[in-house]
């Protein structure tokens, strides 16, 4: 069989700007339209966006849950991490790691390769830690805890509110 390297170009380079828009498409649902989100931007002047394949339901496509988070989590296989500016479209990536069965799709010299990706597995492979350091603008973690609580606190209360509110509509 004889393979069109132009044709096989042109598809690697449809299939990277798809993933990149899918991606950039979930970080922007994630900033712009989650309720956590939303909260810790309000209070925070950076969010973390952890975001994790998982297989559907159906046991064949695969779902990108997206997590808002006030500091980096502790570093996974098959998860991305992000670091957005708040209220801004700025996001940077802290890193990019697939499932570890895909970590030779991304050697150099094959067709999907990266050298972000491969920087990522081999700092998860052997120093972790890089990939874990709080960015040098990141608060300190307490203060970043005391804002979560505060962020939960606020939560609670129009939880509670609008259960009230619900209540005394059913009631009249």
């Amino acid at each position: 069989m004889k393979i069109n390297r132009l044709e096989a170009h042109d598809r690697l380079k449809h299939f990277r700007k798809d993933q990149e828009q899918n991606i950039f498409q979930g970080a922007e649902e994630c900033l712009k339209k989650n309720p956590l989100s939303l909260a810790i931007q309000e209070k925070m002047p950076y969010v973390y966006l952890f975001a994790h394949p998982r297989t559907g339901d159906d046991g064949v496509t695969k779902v990108m849950y997206w997590q808002p988070r006030i500091s980096i989590p502790a570093c996974e296989d098959n998860s991305y991490l992000f670091r957005a500016i708040s209220n801004t479209d700025l996001v940077d990536v802290v890193w990019l790691i697939p499932p570890m069965a895909m970590w030779g799709q991304y050697e150099m010299g094959k067709v999907t390769e990266s050298n972000d990706v491969l920087w990522c597995i081999n700092q998860y492979k052997s120093n972790k830690s890089v990939l874990e350091r709080p960015h040098p603008d990141d608060w300190p973690e307490e203060r970043s805890q005391q804002i979560l609580k505060l962020i939960v606190n606020e939560h609670s209360q129009t939880l509670k509110n609008n259960k009230a509110k619900l209540i005394l509509s059913l009631t009249d």
